[in-house]
């Protein structure tokens, strides 16, 4: 039987099953003991759960057996339709646009030529009180990952002199 249930509907149905429950996303990542950015990213669908997280999830939520499915399927990630015209999301766009170069430029400063992995990577979401009006902090902390083939190049070539 094919499913009907897409994540970006089981998304949906998860937010509303939260506030009807009363529960916070910490309690819902606590109870599958997996961190709190992560877990929200899983059951708004960027991340599949394993059989056993999926059905602690559904228990909690009184999800049916195919929502259990679809939320371990792997998603086509960073695919929602529309999410840069939220205002919170559209700023780290905009903060992205601004920033990103020079983040880029300072990456690259600071390691040599590479990305960072947002595979092998962690994410955190914190207040921080100001006396000017409470700060968001986000921290991104991902693995550098330099362009191996510019090592085997200069290695190939240092090996030939």
């Amino acid at each position: 039987m094919a499913t009907t249930l897409t994540k970006g509907d089981l998304a949906q149905v998860i937010a509303l099953a939260r506030v009807r429950h009363g529960l916070t996303w910490a309690k819902i990542a606590e109870s599958i003991g997996k961190d709190p950015v992560w877990a929200v990213a899983a059951l708004l669908g960027q991340h599949p759960l394993s059989a056993g997280d999926a059905a602690t999830v559904a228990a909690l939520l009184d999800l049916d057996d195919e929502a259990v499915a679809v939320l371990q399927l792997v998603p086509y990630r960073g695919s929602e339709p529309g999410t840069a015209h939220d205002p919170t999301i559209y700023r780290f766009h905009e903060a992205l646009a601004v920033y990103g170069p020079a983040i880029k430029e300072l990456i690259h400063e600071e390691f040599g030529d590479g990305i960072m992995s947002a595979i092998n990577f962690q994410m955190s979401v914190e207040r921080r009180p100001h006396p000017a009006g409470d700060r968001v902090v986000v921290t991104f902390d991902g693995k550098f990952l330099d362009y191996a083939w510019q090592h085997a190049a200069r290695q190939a070539q240092e090996v030939t002199k």
